[in-house]
């Protein structure tokens, strides 16, 4: 595998016209978010790596994929696995796990783009921690002979949507997280968000919350109603769960959800008690970036939106899924709505500072990863994967594990490397005004 990244100039340009087509509608629509969006990926190369997802796409659908036949090359994938889209969830049942928490890019492709692009995101984390590149390697080794290991094991025992890492089945830097998860409250949250005016719970003035008008007011109701019909029969709890008590807009502040309008929906949650609040998310759903290099009908015409398509990839992808997962529409334009949970808790990589104390996370997140590769197929609910995933990727792999290994290794390494110099590229483009629509002041 050779990774050419020709001349600066032409690079240059290349990471803008990746960039302005991926997202020229949302730079249009709040230029100021995606000034603060590109400020946030000019701090350094991890951060850049994070908010370029349509550029990393355009660079792999270029390249042979050994690993990828007719079935291995159409999976659901999470599409933007990197190193921080890992944390805590509560999931249906009530447990608290581990695993993947951000779906906003998830769709069907390689199952190797998932692990190239996490393994790439690992050495250039590693760089950062001024890592020397053996122990960069050595890390994503322990990574990919994790995921192997687990695809393997679902494929000879077929307990894929049994496994989790719990509580009970974690320790050092993942099971303080879900500890940390665990202590988390919900009154402590809704204190920071909410005032109780009365006898009632609203969204706090300012706060990032914006109020709405009359009439956006009232399609947004219109589209909470409707998204109540999308969840399942047996996720749904009593009525009075669902009652609305105050609606505020917001917009997208993080890395990949710049620009993208956002509502949050407080409601009565378990009961009328003023601690069972809920606040739910309904936020726009963006253009997957591995969708922008998959050329397949049948899957587009899959989803009805990218609200839609988001929430069913989550569904495929994780065994519990939040119960209120779910979608709607707003002028023709899909949102897809979602829990935002108390025990949300990200993995702290700051302080993992040493080969040896990242390692051990490393094998929990490949494990992690051929977990939501191996539950998304015959045996969930969507119909577009219909075979056992595990067994398609024990084919191609076969016996030699190592060169498997080795594949990953050379691409991460060498990705990573073409990424440190990209961050450079970009941010001189974008100091110098070479980016349309988005100004450095």
């Amino acid at each position: 595998m050779t990774l050419d990244p020709g001349r600066d100039d032409e690079r240059g340009q290349h990471i803008v016209d990746v960039l302005v087509e991926a997202f020229r509608d949302l730079m249009e629509a709040d230029p100021q978010a995606f000034r603060r969006k590109f400020r946030k990926m000019a701090a350094e190369p991890f951060a850049f790596y994070r908010g370029s997802a349509p550029l990393f796409y355009a660079d792999v659908a270029n390249l042979d994929d050994p690993y990828a036949d007719e079935r291995t090359s159409r999976i659901w994938i999470q599409g933007d696995l990197h190193a921080e889209n890992f944390g805590t969830y509560l999931d249906g049942e009530g447990y608290l796990i581990f695993d993947v928490n951000d779906f906003d890019e998830a769709y069907l492709g390689h199952f190797t783009w998932d692990v190239q692009r996490f393994a790439a995101s690992v050495a250039l984390m590693g760089w950062t921690k001024a890592l020397p590149d053996e122990a960069i390697r050595g890390l994503i080794e322990t990574y990919t002979q994790a995921y192997v290991a687990k695809v393997r094991d679902f494929a000879e025992g077929d307990r894929d949507h049994e496994f989790a890492l719990r509580l009970d089945s974690t320790d050092g830097a993942v099971r303080d997280t879900l500890i940390r998860a665990r202590l988390a409250t919900r009154v402590q949250m809704l204190s920071k968000d909410t005032v109780v005016d009365g006898d009632t719970r609203r969204f706090r003035e300012g706060e990032g919350y914006r109020r709405l008008d009359d009439a956006e007011h009232a399609k947004v109701v219109n589209a909470y109603q409707s998204y109540l019909e999308t969840i399942p029969p047996e996720k749904r709890f009593r009525d009075i769960s669902y009652t609305v008590k105050d609606i505020a807009g917001r917009s997208g502040f993080g890395i990949g959800s710049a620009g993208l309008p956002t509502y949050n929906v407080l409601v009565e949650g378990q009961s009328q008690a003023l601690e069972n609040d809920i606040v739910l998310s309904m936020k726009q759903g963006n253009v997957a970036a591995p969708s922008r290099v998959v050329d397949d009908e049948r899957i587009r015409r899959y989803f009805h939106h990218h609200g839609h398509r988001t929430a069913v990839s989550q569904l495929a992808l994780q065994a519990h899924a939040d119960p209120y997962l779910g979608h709607t529409e707003i002028d023709g334009t899909g949102f897809v709505v979602s829990e935002l949970s108390p025990h949300q808790t990200d993995l702290e990589w700051e302080s993992l500072t040493e080969p040896d104390e990242m390692e051990p996370v490393l094998r929990y997140l490949g494990q992690a990863s051929a977990k939501v590769h191996c539950v998304s197929d015959a045996d969930s609910e969507q119909t577009l994967v219909d075979f056992q995933v595990e067994d398609a990727i024990v084919e191609v792999i076969g016996d030699d594990v190592d060169g498997f290994v080795r594949h990953v290794v050379d691409f991460a390494t060498s990705y990573a490397e073409r990424t440190r110099g990209d961050h450079r590229l970009f941010v001189d483009a974008f100091r110098e005004g070479r980016i349309p629509g988005v100004s450095a002041t």
